[in-house]
């Protein structure tokens, strides 16, 4: 069992139990607090643009930040030059807390993305009510048809989402679906490794009409220039920033910006 079945093992315990104490049908009586940001429309700006995460841990990285302020990352991302903000809210690997959508959301301006392993309408419907602006689908994580029915529910609530894809084998049917974003993540899921030459291997198979997403690996601006070469229009980037100690700064010196 690989790192994200175990995670989606996990995840469907918790979904059980989340639903029970908050049953689907409060939740969708329940108002939203804040209006739709246009996630897709920011990333369509000149140049690549970042997705800017707030992550406190991970199972690659182990405890990264787990005092991070989720509200004062956001600004220093804002101010820095983020075009989006992702919050982790997985609790049990990640160490985020679903709360965090609305901490950042009443803090900045910015598109936020909910980032977390969304398999069930539970879920989706959780993630308009928190006030998330967009949805990642994660396509390795449950079958096509399940990853569909999810992306229209989505799409209904006013919703923007993400579709990942960490292995070329899904992309055909991601294709037909053609989602307004595509993610491709570099990790290797069996041994938590990236590669950031795959986003080129990859680029002749993605969705011609999607905004392109690169996840994962990505260190410098270098990398930054690279994946921008290739086509790719946005990147999400977290563990990079999130080690740096100031991940502001960090952000502004991917960018080449002077870090304010």
């Amino acid at each position: 069992m690989n790192i994200l079945e175990k995670i989606i093992e996990h995840k469907h315990a918790e979904i059980q139990e989340r639903s029970r104490i908050t049953p689907l049908e409060r939740i969708q009586k329940s108002q939203r607090l804040y209006s739709v940001r246009n996630f897709n429309n920011a990333l369509k700006n000149e140049g690549i643009q970042i997705i800017a995460e707030i992550k406190r841990r991970s199972p690659s990285d182990g405890d990264i930040n787990m005092h991070a302020d989720p509200c004062k990352i956001a600004e220093a991302y804002a101010k820095n030059g983020a075009a989006c903000i992702s919050v982790l809210t997985d609790q049990h690997y990640f160490g985020g807390q679903l709360e965090f959508i609305q901490q950042v959301k009443a803090t900045i301006k910015l598109p936020v993305l909910r980032k977390d392993f969304i398999i069930s309408e539970y879920q989706v419907w959780e993630s308009f009510h928190a006030g998330a602006d967009a949805i990642l689908l994660i396509a390795d994580a449950v079958e096509s048809s399940v990853i569909k029915d999810l992306y229209q529910l989505a799409s209904e609530l006013g919703l923007h989402v993400i579709i990942e894809a960490h292995h070329a084998n899904h992309l055909e049917w991601i294709r037909d679906l053609n989602p307004e974003m595509v993610g491709v993540n570099c990790r290797d899921l069996t041994n938590m490794e990236t590669d950031i030459t795959w986003f080129e291997s990859i680029v002749k198979n993605l969705p011609q009409n999607s905004i392109w997403i690169a996840e994962s690996g990505i260190k410098s601006h270098a990398n930054l220039e690279y994946i921008s070469k290739l086509g790719y229009h946005a990147v999400l980037i977290g563990s990079s920033f999130m080690k740096s100690g100031d991940p502001g700064v960090a952000l502004a010196e991917m960018l080449g910006r002077v870090p304010v």
